[in-house]
C-alpha cells in the first residue's frame, strides 16, 4: 500500500521566501534594533527577490455595521502572506493572536509571526476561508480609505467581514488599494 500524496502548503513557496528573507536580514543585523528597521529592511529584502510588498497596508475593523477603527499589517507580501513582525527579547503572548486576528479580518489565510528576537523564531498561520465565521452580523464588508499623512503609508485592503456563502453581501474594492485579495486568495 502505498503512502498518499502530501497536500501542500497554503503559499508554500511564498512562505518558504520570506522565511528565508527573514533570516538572511536576521543573519545580516543581528538582534537588537527596533521592529520598524527589521520590516523596513525585509521589505527591502524581499523587493529584491521580486515580490510586490505592502508596508503597513490598512485594515479596517467594524463594530455592529460600522467602521470603529483600523489596523496596520507590518507587511502584505504578494497581495497573499500577512507578516507581523516582532523585536522583543521575549515573544510576547498576544503577537499570534494578533496576527490571527489580521487573517480573520480579511480575506487572507496565511501569515507569518516573524521574531527577530536574541533568537530568530517564526510562526505560520493559517486561517482558510472555510473556517472563518463573521466578526459581527450583516456587515456588507465594505471599506472606506484612511486619510494618510504620508505617501508612505499603503492604502487600505478589502476586508473579510461578510458571512460565507452569502450571495446578498456586497463587497466594494478601492482602485487605490496596493492589492486586491480576492485576486490572490484561495477561497
Amino acid at each position: 500500500m502505498t503512502a498518499p500524496l502530501e497536500k501542500p502548503l497554503l503559499e508554500q513557496e511564498l512562505t518558504k521566501s520570506i522565511i528565508g528573507a527573514f533570516y538572511a536580514v536576521y543573519n545580516a543585523l543581528g538582534f537588537g534594533f527596533l521592529e520598524h528597521v527589521y520590516a523596513a529592511v525585509l521589505e527591502k529584502e524581499l523587493s529584491m527577490r521580486g515580490y510586490e510588498v505592502g508596508r503597513e497596508v490598512l485594515v479596517p475593523v467594524y463594530y455592529r455595521g460600522e467602521l470603529a477603527a483600523y489596523q496596520r499589517l507590518d507587511l502584505l507580501v504578494g497581495g497573499r502572506v500577512v507578516v507581523e513582525v516582532k523585536a522583543s527579547e521575549h515573544l510576547p503572548p498576544i503577537a499570534e493572536r494578533q496576527l490571527f486576528n489580521y487573517l480573520r479580518c480579511t480575506k487572507l489565510e496565511v501569515g507569518l509571526l516573524l521574531h527577530f528576537g536574541a533568537e530568530a523564531k517564526f510562526k505560520r498561520l493559517v486561517h482558510t476561508s472555510a473556517h472563518k465565521r463573521p466578526i459581527f452580523a450583516d456587515q456588507g464588508g465594505s471599506f472606506a480609505p484612511r486619510p494618510s499623512k504620508s505617501a508612505n503609508s499603503a492604502s487600505p485592503i478589502q476586508s473579510n467581514l461578510t458571512r460565507p456563502n452569502d450571495p446578498d453581501a456586497q463587497t466594494e474594492s478601492n482602485s487605490t488599494a496596493p492589492y486586491d485579495p480576492d485576486a490572490h486568495t484561495k477561497l
